[in-house]
């Protein structure tokens, strides 16, 4: 129809590429620098390296407790070789992500291929390696993945695993492989151990491809029987621990900071009960905690279908996306409507898969606050971009089959406007991920931790104590991770101070290093810190190191250096007693 067989091979080894440089491009240097989360991924992937325990001194753990939010174990172990390579820095922490975002890429290729029937004695062929190039390009583009591959994002690593089990799923179906169902059983397991979502979203889709391929399933089962025992007992050591997990509280504390129940919605159950004028039975029917769940379930869920969160203004959240930009082309909008509509009308197998796939996607993002969330419902990824493929092709095939004369001139022109106005998007995306967002949005990365600890550690034997603010979060990760502070040194540190407070694990001090509140930071040069813990940090008589927020700083001291956001506002003021 569009471009043969080798001319999207070729296409496809080009997108490919571009992928690559769009994810690996200045990766150390943008995003800003490495969020807390990205600091402790990487420092326990250096702690297992080290020492085969995790910071916390568990053997192997299948969760790691980080700062009391428990993180699922995959990404951290990935990350590993990439450390033991590269050593512990911003390029080897977030290069798993890209490896899996340009995955991504090339599994939604596949993907597409065994979706759609086709074969070599007609046009079907040619149609649907077109189709498969173009939804692999708009993976490739979009902001969506493109934003998440460039960090270590847990949610990414987890979309590359739930798209390839897909693939290997559907075409084991198709040759009749255990294998392939084997193989896409592993990686089914490995996405629900790498990010929460996942654990909602991978159970429920399975269950409906189980039963829409049942029959073939099988078939398949009495064909091999050992690989077909194998992969039912992988699919229980892989998915049993999981639910085991989810029922402790380890498993749960992670959504218990984020539930759509919390305090607050039971205050705003309250209030509403208080102003109702109905009776005392409806009030209580129609103000309680299920009926409000249910309410805000749903419009959360509604609300990732928005033209506002997909098109033009994106997420909330600094960190996911940039403020006030899609996480999709709006060039695409009008595309992923019609594909939808496509994809209802034929009412087939891959149809269904696809439409499936994009609607259950925001289940685990709508069962939280903050709704719509970018990271949270990343699971869609790539089915948007399949769908809106889709689209736009079946949209040219309608036009130009309206045309008896030129149609080959009209879809090629056709098909050149489009990408000229994906490629200009891109361009503008580029411009304002690479200059914009880095500028005015590094205080949201935590920049400046890196510029301060390393100052910290040039002058490290000039000082007695180095005093540090907790105002940007955890600066203790930040220091162990620029650092490469030792693993076995810091547990076994006698001056380590850990402790849990309100569902969070805290680190007062370790080593010379303490963490002090801004609101703890005194006023006067005679006045002692006070640690979060109840412990005393004096300075009397001890040459002292202060790293704190602007302008916090007790009388008399001395400044020495300032560390500025890209935007010039200060991060870091660095004094001395």
């Amino acid at each position: 129809m569009i471009f043969g067989n080798k001319t999207a091979k070729v296409l496809l080894f080009g997108i490919l590429t571009l992928a690559i440089i769009l994810r690996i491009a200045f990766i150390s240097s943008n995003p800003p620098s490495l969020n807390w989360d990205e600091v402790s991924h990487g420092y326990n992937a250096y702690s297992i390296l080290k020492t085969g325990r995790g910071e916390w001194g568990e053997m192997l753990p299948t969760i790691f407790r980080a700062y009391g939010d428990y993180k699922l174990p995959v990404y951290i172990y990935t990350t590993v070789p990439s450390i033991a390579v590269f050593g512990l820095n911003e390029f080897s922490v977030r290069l798993p992500s890209v490896i899996a975002g340009v995955l991504t890429v090339l599994f939604t290729y596949l993907l597409v291929l065994e979706l759609f029937p086709k074969s070599k004695r007609n046009k079907q062929y040619t149609k649907y390696h077109s189709l498969a190039a173009l939804a692999a390009l708009l993976v490739a583009v979009e902001p969506w993945s493109l934003f998440l591959s460039r960090a270590a994002f847990e949610a990414n690593l987890a979309v590359m695993f739930i798209t390839a089990g897909i693939f290997l799923f559907i075409k084991g179906l198709r040759i009749l492989s255990s294998n392939y169902l084997l193989l896409s059983t592993i990686l089914f397991g490995l996405s629900v151990w790498t990010y929460n979502s996942a654990r909602i979203f991978v159970p429920i889709f399975l269950l409906i491809l189980l039963y829409l391929f049942r029959k073939q399933i099988f078939r398949i089962s009495g064909k091999n029987i050992k690989v077909s025992l194998v992969t039912l007992l992988l699919f229980v050591v892989m998915f049993l621990p999981m639910f085991n997990q989810l029922a402790k509280p380890v498993g749960q504390a992670r959504y218990g900071k984020v539930a759509l129940i919390d305090e607050g919605a039971v205050g705003e159950i309250i209030a509403a009960r208080n102003s109702s004028q109905l009776s005392e039975g409806l009030t209580r029917l129609i103000y309680n905690r299920p009926v409000y769940f249910v309410k805000e379930f749903f419009n959360n869920w509604v609300q990732h279908y928005s033209g506002n969160f997909l098109f033009f203004k994106g997420g909330d959240n600094y960190q996911f996306n940039i403020p006030n930009r899609g996480i999709l082309y709006s060039t695409n909008l009008v595309f992923l409507v019609l594909g939808v509509i496509f994809l209802l009308k034929r009412r087939n197998k891959a149809a269904l898969i696809l439409l499936t796939w994009f609607y259950l996607a925001p289940i685990a993002s709508s069962l939280t606050r903050e709704a719509p969330h970018v990271l949270r419902s990343s699971v869609m990824i790539p089915a948007p971009m399949i769908i809106s493929a889709f689209g736009f092709l079946v949209f040219v095939e309608k036009i130009v089959g309206k045309f008896k004369s030129k149609k080959i001139i009209l879809t090629k022109s056709l098909i050149l406007l489009y990408l000229v106005l994906l490629f200009l998007s891109l361009g503008c995306y580029l411009r304002t991920y690479f200059q914009e967002y880095r500028q005015a949005y590094s205080w949201s990365w935590q920049y400046g931790y890196k510029e301060a600890v390393n100052y910290a550690n040039e002058v490290y034997s000039d000082y007695d104590r180095i005093i540090m603010t907790k105002k940007y979060g955890e600066p203790h990760e930040f220091i162990l991770f620029y650092s490469k502070w030792h693993p076995d040194d810091y547990r076994n540190d006698p001056n380590l101070i850990r402790f849990n407070q309100s569902s969070w694990y805290w680190v007062d001090g370790f080593d010379k290093f303490y963490f002090v509140n801004d609101w703890d930071i005194p006023t006067e040069e005679w006045q002692p810190f006070v640690l979060e813990s109840g412990n005393i940090v004096s300075c009397e008589d001890l040459k002292c190191l202060l790293i704190t927020s602007p302008g916090n700083v007790p009388k008399k001291w001395k400044k020495l250096e300032t560390v500025n956001f890209f935007d010039g506002k200060p991060a870091f003021e660095i004094y001395e007693n």
